[in-house]
């Protein structure tokens, strides 16, 4: 469900309305009646709600919405919509909690996710930054990555919801290391691709200039990029990330990897803002996920673009289905 506060029940809404977007799957949703029931209203859809117990019970069609509510539930009592607020942040928690279950359980062949807010998990007492770190914790994942893809690119982090000032220092030769096994493999796992081809940016500007503005790609970047190709791996780098993203760069890679946030998903979000969307690589079960926040300040009033929604519906399904085929 995500935020009850955000776009994301009406981009829900709008999926149950929409044949072609269910057509790829059968989708249940976890989250509250009340909150859905309250945006319909508000947005004049006419939904049907059916509470189910397990996924085995859900049978969603155009118009009508099978949903798991997890226990607690109660934020459509208090509801604000277009606001933070503690209520709201827990009712994501909830949400996000009985949706890793249920993967884990494999009682669902994965998960899509609708927007939360940080400042509303944080004072429901979440101190995770995002639906990634949540996620990997849930499932006891020692490392996740966040892989954000769409108009033919796919753009890996190696560090993610952090102060610039702290990336510096997140980047290990560990860390590092872990996160290129974790992209390479699940390229490998969830999007087929037998031997990957992997773009690896640069910390610094120029990617140091041979160390005058920064020694990170000398004594741990390149390093670790050495010791991964000697393994067999198809990596080439580190590369100037100002010139990274352009088209011949990009031709001779399948992914790439930027070090921080905004490095690797500015140029992501201005060739495909509304219709990227954002997987978590590292876990045991499939999770996409919308590119972009909770929108508060359109939330209710019938404006929000599903897009994205639907692509990550698309997305999960295309990786449940190739997971199916290599059993």
């Amino acid at each position: 469900m995500g935020d009850p506060a955000g776009i994301g029940p009406e981009l829900i809404l709008k999926a149950f309305l929409d044949e072609e977007a269910l057509g790829r799957c059968a989708p249940v949703v976890v989250g509250e009646i009340a909150v859905f029931r309250r945006y319909a209203e508000m947005l004049g859809i006419g939904m049907e709600f059916i509470r189910v117990e397990s996924a085995r019970e859900a049978r969603s069609a155009a118009g009508r919405m099978p949903v798991i509510e997890p226990e607690g539930s109660g934020a459509g009592d208090c509801l604000s919509i277009g606001r933070i607020g503690r209520e709201h942040g827990a009712a994501a928690h909830r949400a996000i909690v009985e949706a890793s279950r249920l993967a884990m359980r494999g009682d669902v062949d994965g998960i899509v996710t609708a927007p939360i807010h940080k400042e509303s998990l944080r004072q429901a007492g979440v101190m995770f930054p995002g639906h990634t770190e949540l996620l990997g914790h849930l499932a006891q994942s020692r490392q996740t990555a966040m892989l954000l893809a769409g108009g033919g690119l796919r753009v890996a982090l190696a560090t993610t919801h952090l102060p610039l000032k702290e990336v510096p220092a997140a980047i290990t030769r560990g860390m590092l290391e872990r996160t290129l096994r974790i992209l390479h493999g699940d390229l490998q796992g969830k999007y087929g691709i037998a031997a990957p081809r992997i773009l690896v940016a640069g910390l610094n500007p120029h990617a140091g200039e041979g160390g005058y503005l920064g020694r990170e790609e000398i004594e741990i970047i390149t390093p670790v990029l050495d010791a991964l190709r000697a393994e067999g791996m198809r990596l080439s780098g580190p590369h100037p990330a100002d010139t990274m993203f352009t088209p011949p760069v990009l031709a001779e890679g399948d992914a790439v990897l930027a070090m921080y946030h905004d490095q690797g998903l500015t140029a992501l979000k201005y060739a495909t803002f509304g219709h990227g969307i954002n997987v978590t690589l590292g876990l045991p079960v499939i999770r996409t996920s919308v590119d972009h926040g909770t929108a508060l300040e359109l939330a209710g009033s019938g404006r929000a673009d599903p897009g994205s929604l639907f692509e990550a519906l698309a997305e999960a399904a295309r990786m449940a289905a190739r997971k199916a085929g290599a059993r």
